[in-house]
């Protein structure tokens, strides 16, 4: 007789899973990817690093979903901003741009990790899935704009990658404090030229 896990037994196995990623997450804030490793976590996380093996077959598989749950965290945020009905598209565009990076400068150290770290192939991949997921929503965003003439015409498939990218970009200088400018005034800087692109008109962040 084949044997079938109980619900007990998934309950357990969930539990345990979610209770790495959440220490994996902390850990990461802590050290970046490169410094972390099965056996600091499996001591964080009160486990025998065999069983952590058994959840994550190497370093790679635990950083891969380290990162997409990391990331699946901060894409909630964005599409919370871009969801705003009360909001004219620009705006809830704006405020989802200045969101992004706020968060990443209050975690820099996971942010870095997020979108600049050198990493291994499983994650690169798994970032560039993640890029393709925020272009989506921004392209959703400026279409909705381009409808209710709030935005010019405009291809949105490239406009949002070009708005990702722009983003990403100019977060890596601030987060290597390898920056000129105050965070704050580098942000209000990335979300000015980003609305102005889109917009084809000035564009004043408050």
């Amino acid at each position: 007789m084949a044997y079938r896990e109980t619900t007990q037994i998934r309950q357990r196995k969930q539990a345990t899973q979610e209770n790495i990623l959440s220490n994996a997450l902390t850990l990461l804030n802590e050290v970046g990817f490169s410094g972390l490793q099965m056996a600091s976590l499996a001591k964080r996380c009160n486990l025998a690093t065999g069983t952590l093996y058994r959840y994550f077959a190497n370093k790679e598989a635990l950083c891969t979903a380290v990162f997409e749950h990391a990331t699946n965290i901060e894409v909630i945020q964005v599409q919370r901003q871009l969801s705003a009905p009360e909001k004219p598209i620009p705006e809830r565009i704006a405020n989802a741009l200045t969101t992004f990076a706020k968060r990443a400068l209050r975690a820099p150290v996971t942010a870095w990790a997020l979108i600049a770290e050198p990493v291994e192939p499983a994650v690169i991949a798994a970032r560039l899935k993640y890029r393709e997921r925020y272009a989506d929503l921004f392209a959703q965003a400026i279409e909705h704009g381009i409808s209710e003439q709030s935005l010019p015409p405009q291809n949105s498939a490239l406009s949002s990658r070009a708005l990702v990218g722009a983003i990403a970009e100019a977060l890596i200088g601030p987060l290597a404090h390898q920056h000129e400018l105050e965070p704050n005034s580098a942000i209000l800087e990335s979300v000015r030229f980003c609305l102005q692109a889109i917009t084809a008109r000035p564009h004043s962040c408050v």
